[in-house]
């Protein structure tokens, strides 16, 4: 993957968008993100009157001397923020076409660049049964083509383990930010541990589930032979009408059960299937959706 996947104006579109968190995440560094909070900062924002307990510094003595009242001022924080891109590699990733795992990418591409030409830091973690590798986070247009790079060595391979990949990344990352999870959530294990392991180290957590056009609506019927993708044992299956309304009952009961656990959780969530145009996911849905402005 190289920085010309992405076509001129499709570039000039990402330049035009940022990320949007919806809390204040302090890093270790000013950067250029203005926080909703008010405080000691570096630009002057209002008034609010002062009450007992107030930091005395931050009283404004000029309207004091005139008016004889108590007024604090307030100022805009720079906030730094790191958006923290987690992809799944596993062996059902690369399940489609196009494969889950490329769009994955695509999108995890796009988010990065738009990051970095915002000047956040950006992270990358890369994980299928463990978490395989990790790019330390990162600032500046400068580092678009490590990132691709990166992101270009990544192949679906392994056996899935949400819950344990996404607690490790937590807990070795030193830096929480917004991190966005790309998978396929095909674990039998689960994954509400690993993103609850995120909240709990005080992420931001944007969840992007990616479907296949061919799990949404299957086209295989008669007696069949499916292999486990990722765990290699085979089941001997008759797929007539009946089993497919069955297939579409489970299929929609665990969408429900992902929606539910994300709104219990405050977690930010989106389904996609690969059919839509990645570039109007993009520029369309997460901008709907308040993740991109």
């Amino acid at each position: 993957m190289t920085q010309r996947a992405f076509d001129e104006t499709f570039l000039k579109r990402l330049d035009a968008l940022s990320i949007v968190s919806r809390k204040v995440v302090t890093g270790r560094a000013k950067g250029e993100r203005r926080s909703f909070r008010k405080g000691a900062g570096v630009e002057f924002q209002d008034h609010r009157p002062y009450v007992t307990g107030d930091d005395l510094r931050y009283v404004d003595w000029n309207i004091y001397s005139r008016l004889d009242r108590l007024l604090l001022k307030l100022y805009v924080e720079e906030e730094d923020l790191c958006i923290h891109l987690l992809v799944d590699g596993s062996a059902s990733m690369g399940f489609g076409q196009p494969p889950k795992l490329d769009y994955a990418l695509q999108v995890a591409a796009a988010l990065g660049y738009i990051g970095l030409t915002n000047l956040e830091r950006v992270a990358l973690g890369y994980f299928s049964g463990e978490l395989t590798h990790m790019l330390r986070p990162r600032r500046g247009r400068g580092q678009i083509f490590p990132l691709l790079n990166f992101l270009s060595g990544v192949e679906a391979q392994g056996p899935t383990n949400l819950n344990g990949c996404l607690a490790g990344y937590a807990l070795r990352s030193r830096v929480p930010g917004i991190a966005v999870v790309l998978s396929d959530l095909l674990d039998s294990g689960g994954y509400a541990d690993g993103l609850k392991a995120l909240l709990r180290r005080r992420f931001e957590v944007f969840l992007l589930h990616v479907v296949s056009e061919d799990e949404l609506q299957p086209s295989l019927r008669g007696d069949l032979t499916l292999l486990d993708a990722e765990g290699g044992a085979s089941r001997e299956v008759s797929l007539d009408g009946a089993a497919l309304q069955r297939y579409q009952e489970r299929l929609h009961g665990h969408f429900a059960d992902v929606e539910r656990f994300c709104a219990s959780h405050r977690i930010d969530y989106l389904r996609t299937s690969t059919a839509v145009p990645f570039q109007n996911l993009i520029l369309q849905h997460l901008r709907r959706g308040g993740f991109l402005r």
